[in-house]
């Protein structure tokens, strides 16, 4: 099949953005401006609280760049019925937000239309130190995994109803959405007419998936893509500790893509002969106070990507 259009972006959390309570981040402009610098037409909007909710300042700060806005984040427990209310208030003002912004453009091959909602569950402690290790990471019971997969329905059904915003859900590394078995559960309980996937190839490597697999195995409900690399000398060593999943992270264990363990020049050739079109977003996880090497990290890994065929 011949390779549909394909749109490289960014997301904040390659400038360290993902805990809006850390003191060290960057100024949601400054990453504006970087993502422009880099070459970048679009990004992520980043976890909840970073970007103002202001339509009238976000417009403006975009347009000034040329860049757009292809997904917005729920990055929070998912698991906790009590959060319910505190999950679909994020939705509506998020998707008010995105929806109002100038649209992405929409490319051939394109599933589903951006901007997204990504839908990850976080905030638990065992499965934070458990990450990437299937073998001791707890499980939900039943009851657990079903007030789970109804909080994630109603976001989703949210977000399309209200606002006709795609929820894609996106496992993550330290989540109670992680591993092979659970991938499986999430795409057997919610139907694709409610929501599609965002696989990560970082997150499932880092979860001991072959990416190659899991992304030809859930072709069906994959609306959305993001990438990373893993430094493999780094995951040998934080595998063998007791770390969370961005303690890892602020050790280097994510890298520029082309420079780790992840086989893209066989991603290229499967999103090839699928016909994927669209958006990727690259992301690099890492400790905001060690920003230097940001713009450097972008273009080594854009330039990668372009080299083989991205």
């Amino acid at each position: 099949m011949t390779p549909q259009p394909i749109t490289i972006t960014c997301a904040p959390c390659c400038w360290g953005v993902d805990d809006v309570n850390n003191p060290h981040l960057p100024h949601w402009e400054k990453v504006l401006d970087e993502a422009a610098a880099a070459g970048f037409g679009g990004l992520e909007l980043g976890p909840y609280g970073y970007m103002p909710l202001d339509v009238d300042v976000v417009s403006a700060a975009l347009d000034k760049r040329g860049l757009s806005i292809v997904a917005g984040t729920i990055f929070d427990d998912l698991v906790d019925p009590a959060n319910r209310e505190a999950l679909l208030r994020q939705t509506r003002e998020i998707c008010a937000l995105i929806t109002a912004l100038p649209r992405p453009a929409t490319h051939d091959g394109q599933r589903i239309p951006a901007p997204y909602l990504t839908v990850m569950d976080w905030g638990h402690d065992e499965r934070d130190y458990a990450a990437g290790h299937s073998d001791r990471a707890p499980r939900l019971d039943d009851a657990a995994w079903a007030g789970m997969m109804d909080n994630i329905r109603a976001i989703a059904m949210v977000a399309r109803d209200e606002f006709g915003v795609r929820a894609v859900i996106h496992p993550h590394a330290g989540g109670y959405i992680e591993f092979a078995d659970e991938l499986e559960r999430l795409v057997q309980d919610i139907d694709a007419d409610t929501a599609g996937l965002c696989l990560d190839t970082g997150h499932m490597a880092y979860a001991g998936m072959d990416p190659v697999a899991g992304l030809r195995q859930y072709w069906d409900r994959l609306d959305y893509i993001h990438f990373k690399d893993i430094d493999p000398v780094v995951f040998t060593r934080v595998m063998g500790e007791r770390i969370r999943f961005f303690d890892a992270c602020a050790q280097g264990v994510m890298c520029p893509i082309g420079r780790g363990n992840i086989d893209y020049v066989a991603i290229r050739a499967l999103l090839s002969d699928l016909g994927y079109g669209g958006y990727i977003t690259i992301e690099q996880e890492r400790d905001p106070r060690n920003s230097g090497s940001v713009l450097d990290d972008l273009a080594a890994s854009r330039g990668f990507l372009a080299s083989i065929g991205f």
